[in-house]
């Protein structure tokens, strides 16, 4: 799976793997591929530099990238506290409210929230950015659009790849313009934050609208024969995120949350803003229909509605309540039947694009001899 892009991130095969794993990406990027790892939970830089180590260490040399999230519209000098005061008082009550409905214990006395997600922040992005160009990272990704112009120069002073996401072929223009060498389409079937347009109609319209740039497809993959059809769209290469999280590396910490992902079925997720206040694919949940209620008061907008369920989620994960139980994923979460090592995954990717092109090449010699 060589394409220019690959040769140029300097890797085997052309998929990119996003993970908030470091044993995940390290092994994607054993694997062939390119690692990503994500650094969105990662508040204290100390544990940012911790883990770069370890992918370091783990790597084996091979290329690794990593994955920030900072926000298109700066908000200078605002702190998390100044954050946290804005969030309503009759949003926390229902937040308490659906807890006990369920019966979700409180955390242990002096036990920290767990889930918190802080690194939407733009100081904080920037701590991680300050550790992470210490290291030798070749691809750094943005998840809410380009970064800002200094970030993308500062990148490219040290020779690093600069991606951004884009939901729409108007995203992908504005990422050209910024300056960022690679464009993720990401459609609505993807885990996490998305849009509303498909993969399938996405990659070509990316395409271009964005040439010469490369555009890698996002989104509902996770066979050799969906890496196949992202290649005949035009991409040079996939981004995938949901499914290594059924991985035997990954680190979800909850047995009862991986039996939920093993039996979901595609149509088991829903995308809801109750997680980040930004609409996000993830596993329905009575979470999300509680956040989705029309009864109720509806999602704040990011960053409140992340900083506002933050502990809550905690309690959720930390005593593994089913009900309320979930996380983000994509559409290909019903492909994702078994807990496999990563290098299975890969071999199975590889594999299975092999026997697509030869269907493909078999359809285009029987053109030729008809």
């Amino acid at each position: 799976m060589q394409t220019e892009l690959s040769r140029r991130l300097g890797v085997e095969h052309a998929i990119v793997g996003f993970t908030p794993f470091p044993a995940v990406a390290a092994a994607i990027t054993r694997a062939g591929g390119l690692g990503v790892l994500g650094a969105v939970r990662y508040s204290a830089p100390e544990d940012l530099a911790r883990d770069l180590d370890w992918m370091q260490a783990h790597t084996d040399g091979k290329p690794y990238g990593l994955d920030v999230v900072m926000p298109a519209r700066r908000a200078h000098g605002v702190t998390e506290a100044e954050v946290e005061a804005m969030i309503p008082d009759g949003h926390r009550r229902y937040v308490r409210d659906t807890l006990a409905q369920y019966g979700v214990p409180e955390l242990a006395e002096g036990e920290a929230s767990g889930w918190r997600i802080t690194g939407w922040m733009e100081q904080v992005a920037r701590t991680q950015l300050d550790v992470a160009f210490d290291y030798p990272i070749t691809l750094l990704a943005n998840a809410l659009g380009s970064p800002p112009a200094d970030v993308i120069a500062r990148a490219h002073d040290r020779g690093v790849l600069v991606a951004a996401l884009a939901g729409s072929a108007r995203h992908a223009r504005k990422h050209a313009e910024a300056g960022i060498d690679i464009v993720v389409a990401q459609g609505y079937e993807a885990g996490g934050h998305t849009g509303e347009i498909a993969s399938m109609v996405l990659t070509p319209e990316v395409v271009r609208a964005v040439d010469p740039l490369p555009v890698l497809t996002a989104g509902g993959i996770g066979t050799g024969d969906q890496i196949a059809a992202a290649f005949a769209l035009g991409a040079q290469g996939v981004w995938l995120g949901s499914v290594w999280l059924t991985c035997e590396e990954a680190e979800l910490h909850s047995d009862a949350l991986t039996a939920k992902l093993l039996k979901a079925g595609s149509g088991d997720t829903v995308r809801s803003r109750a997680l980040t206040g930004k609409p996000a694919r993830q596993l329905r949940t009575a979470w999300t229909d509680a956040w989705d209620d029309p009864a109720g008061p509806g999602p704040l907008p990011m960053p409140l509605q992340g900083l506002l369920v933050a502990e809550a989620v905690s309690r959720i994960q930390r005593y593994e309540v089913e009900p309320l139980l979930g996380t983000p994923v994509g559409q290909i979460v019903g492909l994702m039947t078994s807990r496999r090592p990563v290098q299975a995954v890969f071999d199975d990717l590889t594999s299975g694009f092999e026997r697509a092109i030869d269907r493909v090449n078999r359809v285009a010699r029987r053109r030729e001899e008809g």
